[in-house]
């Protein structure tokens, strides 16, 4: 079953990567209709998120953030759909670096993290892999199809990057010191955490949650650099991206500083405009409830399951 809808979706994802971009955009905005008009796609969780972080905000400021947010969404989906035939020329036109001279320092000299948020475009923020020398990596999650699985990896292959999982990262890291190999791996930090990864709660957009700290946990383990990855939206099909130093070397930050610092950076990039962070994730789902308590309906949801 998993083959034949991948065989079945294909040809649409083909015929999507190869179209010009301005009608890639003129059917993002028939998708736009259908996902936010008729549908209705997670409009109740963006709206509830637009709420909690922005009460001061009329309702008439909200809902154009979520109106553009949801558009963004479709383009977002679409570009990454796109970037199956995307040369490398039209890339570098649409997707510019401006400090890339920060990341080609660093990797001299060690391998480097390099965290972001789910904020503009994430999947073309891999395109960075083209100027450097190291070998670079994009952490994620297996998709459950592997015929699915296994075209993103050939789609991101073609930026010089390696998909790998988190269980992977480690074991990567290591075996590339041992053999004088320098990596870049980039990693998108503002997940809700699983039950078993809960270990820091800290406020983020003035919200109590859990956090992922897996980015501190092998720099300080590793002694690694660990760069933010601030992207601004400068126009349809367009970004901008600017690395953000937080530690050249994580053996010499204290306990939560680099987690503490990428959610400052993420806030920040969030505030200066809203509508490009991606809304539908249910990321406050766990406000207001403590650590323990966390813990204890995660472990009973399992024992259920």
């Amino acid at each position: 079953m998993q083959r034949l809808v991948f065989v079945l979706a294909y040809p649409f994802i083909w015929l999507i990567s190869i179209v010009p971009f301005w009608l890639l955009y003129r059917f993002s905005d028939v998708v736009y209709v259908l996902v936010y008009r008729l549908i209705g796609y997670r409009k109740k969780v963006v709206r509830s998120n637009l709420q909690l972080i922005f009460p001061e905000r009329s309702q008439m400021e909200r809902r154009q953030i979520e109106k553009t947010f949801f558009k963004h969404m479709c383009d977002m989906f679409l570009e990454m759909v796109k970037t199956m035939n995307l040369s490398k020329t039209e890339i570098a036109k649409r997707y510019r670096i401006k400090n890339m001279d920060m990341i080609q320092r660093l990797e001299k000299e060690k391998s480097i993290l390099v965290v972001c948020s789910h904020y503009a475009s994430w999947e073309w923020n891999m395109s960075m892999n083209n100027y450097v020398k190291s070998k670079g990596y994009a952490v994620y999650q297996r998709i459950t199809n592997p015929y699915f699985d296994n075209w993103a990896r050939k789609v991101r292959a073609k930026w010089n990057t390696t998909l790998i999982t988190q269980k992977e990262t480690v074991k990567t890291i290591v075996r590339n010191k041992q053999q004088g190999i320098t990596g870049i791996f980039g990693m998108v930090s503002d997940q809700s955490p699983q039950a078993h990864r809960a270990h820091y709660w800290a406020e983020f957009m003035g919200i109590k949650v859990p956090v992922i700290n897996g980015a501190e946990t092998l720099a300080r383990k590793l002694g690694l650099a660990v760069v933010f990855l601030k992207v601004s939206k400068t126009g349809r099909g367009h970004y901008e991206a600017e690395f953000l130093p937080i530690t050249e070397n994580g053996k010499e930050t204290e306990k939560y500083e680099i987690t503490d610092c990428f959610l400052r950076l993420a806030e920040q990039q969030i505030k200066e405009n809203p509508a490009y962070y991606l809304w539908t994730h249910k990321r406050w789902k766990h406000r207001g409830k403590t650590p323990a308590a966390f813990a204890t309906e995660q472990q009973t949801k399992s024992e259920q399951a």
